[in-house]
This record gives C-alpha cells, structure tokens and sequence, in this order.
C-alpha cells in the first residue's frame, strides 16, 4: 500500500486522542465517539482544501484515510460481512458530516452546536468542542495542502 498520505492519516488520528478533547466533556468514551471526531476533523481538512487544483490529490487522501480505517476495524476483530456493513455505514455518516460542515464558517456558534450533538450525543459540553473546531477550522486555513504533503506540519 502507498503511504504517501500517513503523515497526514497519522496527524488527524492524533488530533482524534487529544486527551484535552475529552476532559469534563465525556459522560463516556466509545469508539464510535472517537471514530465520529476523526471523520469530522476530515471533513474539515477536506472541506478546506477542496478545490479544482486538489481535487486529485483529495481524492487519493480519501481512498487512502477509508482503507486504513477498513485496516483498523478489521484490527479490532470485526469480520468481513460486519467490516462491510460498517464501512458502508461509515462512509455514510461521514457524507452526512461533510454537508454538515460544508457552510460551517457562516454558522452562529448555536447552528454549530446543534449539528454537532447530532453526531456526539455522550458529549455533555458541545461548546468547547465548537471552539475546538472553529480553531482547527482557522489553523487550516491559514496553511496550504502542499504543506501538509511536503512537510510534517500537523493540522
């Protein structure tokens, strides 16, 4: 497999652990709410640098980011009927983010909330996590895809 894109898979995981993400704010930590921050931190990153020069480029980094947590779940023990399925289910709820945060810039701080209790239910203060992904949402902003390609710059 080509890791072309790892530091990059690599840098979104890390910002998934970040365990000041999770303080005071988790009734309780799952999986699912782990893998549901990845896929919104994605989302953003793709929504960012989404344009006609990247479109190639965004496009392996997605196939690349699904194989490797196709990898991941079947690291866990899931079999192949049930990585289908979740996968699928996966993918669907991450197509479900990407519109969510696709105008998320023009959103008051309340729309933000409410899109993200959608996806993060056991999450008691959605507010820190509004202003960790405006953060993110400006700090990516502020750089380009080649410098997330070229260099071990860290969204």
């Amino acid at each position: 497999m080509n890791n072309k894109y790892l530091n990059i898979y690599n840098s979104l995981i890390k910002l998934t652990t970040n365990k000041r993400l999770y303080d005071n704010i988790l009734k309780q930590d799952t999986f699912s709410d782990r893998l549901i921050l990845f896929l919104i931190h994605f989302a953003i990153f793709l929504k960012i640098y989404k344009n006609q020069k990247n479109s190639v480029i965004l496009q392996e980094i997605y196939d690349f980011i699904f194989k490797q947590l196709e990898l991941s779940i079947r690291e866990i023990g899931y079999g192949d009927q049930s990585i289908n399925k979740k996968m699928k289910d996966y993918l669907n709820l991450f197509h479900n983010i990407v519109s969510e945060v696709h105008f998320w810039s023009s959103l008051s701080k309340d729309e933000k909330k409410k899109k993200i209790s959608v996806y993060l239910s056991n999450f008691t203060k959605i507010e820190h996590l509004v202003d960790y992904f405006d953060d993110f949402h400006d700090s990516l902003s502020k750089k380009t895809l080649n410098s997330y390609l070229k260099s071990v710059n860290k969204p």
